[in-house]
């Protein structure tokens, strides 16, 4: 059995407040995803949902636990390993979708792939192709082996979303990429392979 893409092991995350009191956004939190599975998040606002996420991309760091990503325990790496290990490795779909308004949709997907010095020709091949499958994204173009997205339907409507996440989805599930998702949706959670739910800080999981 191939070790798992992502796993968090006793995970938490604590924050202090200006007034100096702690907030624990994360509770040991344990779990882990394997290549081509995806896994939907659920939970009310503040609940932990975003904080799991940006420890998972290693833009965060636990307070005590391990985060462990393609074998290497992120909080144990600098921070420019672990800006590279996300640039190659890690895809983020958010929201909003953070364009850059002076440049054309196919530039904008080229962006992560350029930043890479990935070869122009190959990459702009891909980036014809993504768009040509709704435009969808930026953040697969580059084959990450983890896709994260926090609500990656939030600006659409319900069937125009469930289309979207069903496409990108397939893309990574083809490409052998794990997928964890945060979605306030139950119906959009349902796509999943299985669903993880955020309580104060406690992670939940269910099949």
């Amino acid at each position: 059995m191939s070790p798992p893409i992502l796993a968090f092991r006793g995970v938490s995350r604590d924050y202090r407040s200006a007034g100096g009191a702690v907030l624990r956004a994360l509770r040991g939190a344990t779990g882990e995803l394997g290549a081509g599975e995806v896994v939907a998040v659920t939970g009310r606002s503040g609940s932990g949902k975003s904080t799991l996420l940006h420890l998972a991309a290693g833009i965060d760091t636990p307070t005590s636990g391990e985060v462990i990503l393609l074998g290497r325990p992120l909080a144990a790496l600098s921070d420019g390993e672990r800006t590279r290990l996300r640039r190659d490795h890690v895809g983020l779909v958010f929201q909003f979708f953070h364009l850059l308004p002076h440049l054309s949709a196919l530039e904008n997907v080229l962006v992560p792939a350029l930043v890479a010095g990935d070869p122009a020709d190959a990459a702009e091949e891909r980036a014809r192709d993504l768009l040509a499958r709704v435009g969808l994204c930026r953040a697969i173009l580059r084959r990450p082996r983890l896709l994260l997205a926090d609500e990656p339907t939030g600006n659409l409507d319900e069937e125009t979303g469930r289309a979207v996440l069903e496409l990108m989805l397939a893309l990574a599930r083809g490409e052998g990429s794990a997928v964890l998702f945060v979605t306030h949706s139950a119906e959009l959670a349902r796509v999943a392979d299985a669903v993880w739910t955020m309580h104060s800080g406690v992670l939940e999981r269910a099949a």
